[in-house]
């Protein structure tokens, strides 16, 4: 015998109906939002109020022309370039180009009074359409509409800034990472990943890397290998970091794929560290004991240049009063000079800069060391009391 069904009352009904509307009303939207950031979604409200927009303009310029000259048609040309795709682009331009036909057969020849229709009306709102044009299949290339392609950077850049931060460290330890990225720009090919790794988070592991290319060209090559740093960084054995990171780059097939990079595994329990380097420069150590610097130099093969690359890493220690300072190449290449001139210079100002207040040291060394260099600049000070 079939067992019996549970009977639905009307008022259930509804409910569920109206549920499911707005499920469906709410996946459309959602749709309709993904495919505009795609560049796919209708521009058709846009197109149309621009095009409304048009005949109006052509009104004022016919009723008032001192206050409404026809160069007043580059407002819906440069609004259309950021709003529509370049075929509703193309529409409302030949829209634009008959109103200007139609001002300049009512208002009569341009040589009459202002306000007229000149040659040099034309050619303005056509450079306008032209850029404007170009804009819109950019946009459209890369799918990001104008209104959030600022917001995009700018989340892009600030989560460099946020991963590039250097975790909390127990009482005696201090660390500072400075950044400045060549000519200005607001995107590196520098950058560190840091992470408190171990049991208890005695461990300090930090990732100094310098991409190929600098600036703009080399932001985003930086910022998708320091979200994949970040995630080998503690999920791996120290010694496996390096080689799963040179296996990463090899299967991204860049053109540039090649990047250097320093890792530091510090105990922050003793004192005791380890450096990996795949072509990275040496890291610069000054011993409070002996009063000088000296240079830790790891051996390994640049990052992405051949697989099964092997690191090894070189040992030494923080005592009390110690600073490790480690840095790219832009903070002591310059033409003309060897890089051994740049460090050791570097290193001169350093030791010139401890017997101040250590806090802002790193900013200060870009500043006096490398403030005119045409290349990305990164520097990480460890120092222990």
């Amino acid at each position: 015998m079939a067992a019996a069904q549970p009977e639905v009352s009307p008022r259930e009904t509804v409910a569920a109906r109206g549920r499911r509307a707005l499920y469906r009303a709410r996946r459309r939207l959602r749709r309709s939002a993904v495919d505009y950031f795609r560049g796919d979604a209708s521009d058709w409200l846009a197109f149309a109020a621009l095009l409304l927009l048009v005949p109006l303009l052509t009104l004022a310029t016919l009723v008032q022309p001192v206050w409404c000259p026809p160069t007043t048609l580059v407002l819906p040309v440069l609004i259309g370039a950021l709003l529509l795709r370049p075929s509703s682009l193309v529409l409302l331009y030949a829209a634009a180009a008959s109103a200007l036909g139609v001002e300049a057969a009512l208002l009569g020849p341009y040589d009459l009074g202002p306000g007229r229709v000149t040659p040099g009306c034309v050619l303005v709102v056509g450079a306008v359409g032209a850029a404007g044009l170009l804009l819109a299949q950019l946009r459209s290339r890369v799918g990001v509409p104008w209104r959030g392609g600022g917001t995009m950077l700018f989340d892009l850049r600030e989560r460099l800034k946020v991963q590039s931060q250097i975790p909390a460290l127990p009482d005696g330890w201090h660390a500072e990472m400075a950044l400045r990225p060549a000519g200005g720009q607001s995107f590196s090919g520098d950058f560190l990943v840091a992470a408190r790794t171990g049991e208890g988070g005695r461990i300090l592991e930090a990732v100094l890397a310098d991409v190929s290319g600098k600036g703009m060209d080399a932001g985003s090559r930086a910022l998708l290998l320091s979200g994949a740093f970040g995630g080998l960084l503690g999920s791996l054995p120290p010694h496996d970091f390096l080689p799963a990171a040179n296996g990463y780059l090899l299967r991204q097939e860049w053109e540039e794929g090649f990047a250097s990079a320093v890792h530091l595994v510090l105990d922050l329990d003793t004192g005791e560290y380890e450096l990996l380097s795949a072509g990275h420069l040496p890291g610069m150590q000054r011993c409070m004991g002996a009063g000088h610097w000296e240079t830790k130099e790891a051996e390994g093969p640049l990052l992405g240049i051949y697989d099964g690359a092997k690191f090894i890493g070189l040992r030494g220690r923080l005592d009390p009063g110690d600073v490790l300072m480690l840095c790219t190449d832009g903070m002591v290449e310059a033409p003309g000079r060897d890089i051994s001139e740049g460090m050791d210079r570097l290193m001169g100002e350093a030791d010139r800069l401890i017997g101040s207040t250590f806090t802002g040291t790193a900013w200060r060394l870009i500043e006096t060391v490398a403030k005119d260099l045409n290349d990305d600049r990164a520097l990480l000070l460890i120092w222990r009391e």
